[in-house]
C-alpha cells in the first residue's frame, strides 16, 4: 500500500527467521503446513535469493495441500498483510474511531477476510481487538459500541454474480454509546 515502505515481500522471505515465517504464514494466511513452507523457504534462500513471484512459486508448489489456488492465495495473503501491516492499520483505524465518533455515530466496516472480520467483531463487542472484556472496579463491562449487526451482513447471490470479488465481504455496524 505504501510504495515508500522499504520492506517488501522479498525482504520478508529473505530475512525473516524460519520461526517468524512460520508464524506469519500460520497467523496471516492460516496455511496448514506453515512450518514446512517456512523451512523450505529458509533452505532455498541459502542457495539463492528469492526475488520473484516465480521463485516463490517454485518453492511453494511442491508443498501445496488441497486446492492449489486457495493454498497459494493464503501464502500471498500472508505476505501482503505483513508487508502492508494491514492488521496494524486496521487496529489503528478502529482505535481512532473511538476518538472521532460522537455518541450515536456509527462505525461501518467491510472486512474481506476472516482475520479482519474477527478483529472488527471483537472491537465492536469489547472496544479492543483482543476481544478481552474490560470491567471497572464495580464490575461494569466497558462496551463503547452497541452492535447493530449481530451477524455480519454478506452479499446476496445476485451481488456475487455481478461482482465476484464481493464473495468474501462481511459488513459489520456498531453505534457508539
Amino acid at each position: 500500500m505504501n510504495q515508500l515502505e522499504p520492506r517488501t515481500a522479498a525482504t520478508v522471505l529473505n530475512t525473516y527467521s524460519p520461526e517468524d515465517l512460520q508464524e506469519l504464514f500460520s497467523a496471516y494466511g492460516e496455511v496448514r503446513n506453515a512450518r514446512s513452507l517456512a523451512m523450505r523457504i529458509a533452505s532455498e534462500r541459502s542457495h539463492r535469493e528469492i526475488k520473484t513471484v516465480g521463485d516463490l512459486l517454485s518453492i511453494a508448489e511442491p508443498l501445496v495441500r488441497g486446492h492449489r489456488q486457495r493454498y497459494l492465495s493464503q501464502v500471498f495473503q500472508a505476505l501482503r498483510i505483513e508487508v502492508n501491516d494491514e492488521m496494524g492499520a486496521l487496529t489503528e483505524f478502529l482505535e481512532q474511531s473511538l476518538e472521532v465518533l460522537k455518541p450515536g455515530g456509527r462505525l461501518v466496516v467491510i472486512a474481506y477476510h476472516s482475520l479482519e472480520d474477527r478483529l472488527v467483531k471483537h472491537f465492536l463487542k469489547t472496544g479492543n481487538g483482543d476481544g478481552e472484556i474490560e470491567q471497572d472496579d464495580f464490575g461494569h463491562i466497558y462496551r463503547p459500541f452497541q452492535v447493530i449487526t449481530k451477524k455480519a451482513l454478506e452479499p446476496s447471490p445476485e451481488e456475487i454474480e455481478r461482482n465476484p470479488r464481493s464473495r468474501s465481504a462481511k459488513l459489520r455496524i456498531g453505534e457508539k454509546m
